[in-house]
């Protein structure tokens, strides 16, 4: 894997995945020792992420709101 002119790289697929980073997670790169360690970001709605990750994992289908509602609310309610 290279490092672009711009400063990119792309997170393998399979990476991203096991890690549940999804499109518009935030991360950030941290130095530790003589390696540097990509982070998830904390958020402000904890959870949010886990709940989208959980949804993506159910595959395509036509979801009613109360679907959708129930899927994305939080498990404590």
């Amino acid at each position: 894997m290279r490092i672009t002119s711009k400063g990119q790289v792309t997170i393998p697929q399979s990476v991203r995945e096991a890690a549940g980073l999804l499109p518009g997670t935030e991360v950030e790169f941290v130095l530790r020792d003589d390696e540097v360690v990509i982070e998830r970001r904390a958020t402000s709605l904890p959870g949010v992420e886990e709940r989208v990750a959980r949804f993506a994992r159910t595959g395509h289908k036509r979801w009613t709101a109360d679907e959708l509602m129930a899927l994305l609310r939080p498990e404590d309610r």
